[in-house]
């Protein structure tokens, strides 16, 4: 998988840009791969086809939870003083598929139990109904930057996503952490890039074109 220096060498090369052009800055061409990204892979989610690509779905194997109140977590009906679980931390960004966040699975830390997503309206409605007793699923929702897991005891939970953010401090690989932004994974399936690299050069060529001389005066405005 690609680094996101090499993505954005590569594309620099193709359009020839100089580094020092103002217009054509790294960040710049990284946040153009990052918006077509976004819709592509939005796609293939709506369609089903991302999670063939495995090289994509990352984990953060060790997710730490706190109690909090079920007021915090949205959850409509419930009084205040009940408790559920909430991760400690605002988790990395998760690129944004169709349904949501691309999470692939949430689960206990040795993956033997997995939790199902839902919403907190949706897992209300559902502990109201005389079957709820008979009920063993586990429940998460995404709300904010946070994972809130209403009917589980553990301390921690495993998290396989997508992620368009710097994980080093997550991963619990410690050779990682000094690794810069610009040499760590682009997590963007290589299927996928050829045409978000024709999108990207195609702008930037746009951006970098020399505007035309003005018919009457041949004087560019922009001089």
């Amino acid at each position: 998988m690609s680094t996101i220096a090499e993505a954005v060498s590569r594309i620099r090369g193709q359009v020839k840009a100089e580094v020092q052009d103002a217009f054509v800055t790294d960040r710049y061409i990284y946040s153009l791969i990052e918006k077509f990204a976004q819709v592509l892979m939005r796609r293939q989610d709506y369609a089903n086809k991302l999670m063939k690509f495995n090289s994509v779905w990352k984990a953060l194997p060790f997710i730490e939870l706190i109690e909090v109140d079920k007021i915090e977590a949205h959850c409509s009906g419930i009084q205040s003083g009940c408790t559920i679980k909430r991760t400690k931390e605002k988790l990395p960004d998760m690129i944004e598929g169709y349904w949501g966040p691309l999470i692939r699975t949430v689960s206990s830390i040795d993956g033997s139990i997995e939790l199902q997503a839902t919403q907190p309206g949706t897992y209300t409605s559902m502990t109201k109904t005389t079957s709820f007793k008979y009920n063993t699923s586990k429940y998460f929702w995404w709300l904010d930057g946070y994972i809130y897991c209403p009917n589980i005891e553990w301390d921690a939970i495993k998290l396989e996503g997508v992620f368009n953010s710097d994980i080093t401090k997550w991963n619990c690989d410690t050779e990682d952490d000094c690794t810069p932004r610009y040499d760590q994974p682009i997590y963007i399936p290589e299927a996928l890039f050829a045409e978000i690299e024709q999108q990207v050069i195609n702008v930037m060529m746009n951006t970098m074109q020399v505007p035309p001389e003005d018919s009457d005066n041949k004087v560019n405005i922009h001089r």
